[in-house]
């Protein structure tokens, strides 16, 4: 069904309301069935009480066989005041004991001497319940499809019984306070569902806002990861609540094996270009060295003319520089190396400084290496001097490059920041790779070899890119050993 296919927002207060609808329906209902029933009693009531107002009178009136007294008697209840009230009788019969009208307050409903049963099959029922009233009592009479209650008494004084007063109720006289009744409940139904029904909306809306949230947020779980759940919107700590807590705990497992496969597809990426790196380097390395030799063996037993020597300087250079960009693809950090001092730190600014100021730039320097750490010096200062170095490249003119180096717990902390453009998301992913087409000028060898030395080290190097300024964090645990 399309109703059972409703978001909870409606479906709810739908549920809700119509609950709401059929309880207070079923309450009128029951309430009015009541109602009736217990006027009919009323009316039953004073039928009894009139019966036992007039018995006495009919009594001594069928003794003395006076017959007008006896229809004054029942004439003056549906003349009196009695007659306005909504349970009034419709009729008075009274008849002896062989259920012949003794005298009627409608004469020409009943006559004089005729038989109750030639009134008709209600009558005849009705004289049909007198015989059967052995022990003397008063009767009420009901029959299915009639418009009539019979409440039916005993003329009898002492044991002397002389007939039967029968008071005839219609019970259309109950409508007009069964209807007043039944509007006045209405009423009250209508206000308290005018009440109830806008606060079931109100709550079922605030129930609902947060598993519609809860399930768009899953919705998005297969195709990216979706944000936190507010804890403001359900603070509460019932089964809704728990939901909320565990959605929360999943997200943050998601993101931390998010976080992980990237890790581990950079890294897988680094060492394979590492090792590819490493086996092109090598293979260069040997030819290279040859011609490298060659070339000087030429130099200094030759006597080429200056055109030529200038020929061999030229390829000489080239060869060197094809050297060095080898050379900076493998990264040996196998060698011993004495401990880490501050004098260390400082040779590193004295070392960066005349780049500094040949682009006017401000250096915020702050050592606060002390005493030093176990940790080799020229790996760590391999480290600073090339992130200063690209720092200071990526930084704009006369603009600042920011170095902070300390010991925080049992880790060396180094914070390398320049005020220069902000780089991509595309080029993040790819920053500590070899040959990164990050700057105009260079090879972008630097931060891929201070990727493996930290990495080699046990540390951990993140890059943060803010709106104005690029950030480097780099914490290698004290004691390490490559």
């Amino acid at each position: 069904m399309k109703l059972f296919d409703l978001s909870f927002r409606y479906k709810i207060p739908l549920w809700g309301s119509l609950l709401m609808i059929v309880s207070a329906l079923a309450v009128s209902l029951s309430l009015m069935v009541g109602d009736y029933d217990e006027l009919k009693e009323d009316m039953v009531n004073d039928a009894e009480t009139l019966g036992r107002a007039l018995q006495p009178s009919l009594f001594a009136a069928m003794r003395r066989d006076d017959l007008w007294h006896a229809y004054e008697i029942v004439k003056a209840p549906l003349d009196g005041p009695a007659a306005s009230t909504a349970a009034r009788a419709d009729n008075l019969l009274v008849v002896d004991q062989a259920n012949r009208i003794f005298v009627a307050a409608r004469p020409k409903t009943a006559p004089v001497l005729s038989e109750l049963r030639s009134l008709g099959p209600e009558y005849a029922d009705v004289a049909a319940g007198i015989a059967a009233m052995g022990d003397g009592k008063s009767r009420t009479l009901e029959f299915p499809d009639s418009r009539y209650l019979y409440y039916v008494m005993p003329i009898a004084d002492h044991n002397i019984r002389e007939g039967s007063l029968i008071v005839v109720l219609e019970k259309a006289n109950l409508m007009p306070r069964f209807i007043a009744n039944a509007w006045h409940g209405l009423q009250g139904g209508l206000l308290l569902l005018a009440v109830l029904l806008p606060i079931n909306w109100y709550w079922a809306q605030r129930m609902t806002r947060p598993l519609i949230q809860l399930a768009s947020r899953m919705e998005e779980v297969g195709r990216q990861l979706p944000a936190d759940m507010d804890p403001k919107l359900y603070p509460h700590r019932d089964e809704l609540g728990r939901l909320f807590d565990v959605y929360n705990q999943m997200l943050a497992e998601l993101k931390a094996k998010d976080a992980m496969e990237k890790q581990m597809v950079q890294s897988e990426r680094l060492a394979a270009l590492g090792q590819l790196a490493a086996g092109v380097a090598h293979e260069i390395n040997n030819p290279l060295g040859g011609m490298l030799t060659a070339i000087d063996t030429l130099k200094c037993h030759s006597d080429s003319d200056p055109r030529t020597l200038k020929t061999v300087a030229l390829i000489e250079r080239g060869l060197t520089q094809i050297r060095d960009t080898v050379g900076g693809l493998l990264v040996e950090a196998k060698a011993k190396s004495r401990d880490l001092t501050a004098h260390d730190i400082e040779d590193v600014r004295t070392l960066v400084m005349p780049q500094a100021r040949t682009k006017g730039l401000r250096l915020d320097w702050r050592n606060g290496v002390e005493d030093g750490a176990r940790l080799p010096a020229s790996l760590i200062r391999q480290i600073m001097i090339n992130l200063l170095l690209n720092a200071i490249h990526a930084a704009a003119p006369r603009g600042e490059v920011g170095c902070v180096v300390g010991i925080a717990g049992a880790a060396l902390q180094l914070v390398v920041t320049n005020d220069g453009s902000s780089l991509s998301a595309e080029q993040m992913a790819h920053l500590f790779e070899p040959f990164s087409p990050l700057s105009e000028s260079g090879h972008g060898l630097g931060l891929w070899v201070t990727y493996q030395i930290v990495g080699q080290l046990g540390g951990e190097i993140r890059a943060e890119r803010e709106p104005e300024r690029m950030r480097f964090r780099v914490s290698i645990p004290i004691g390490s050993e490559a």
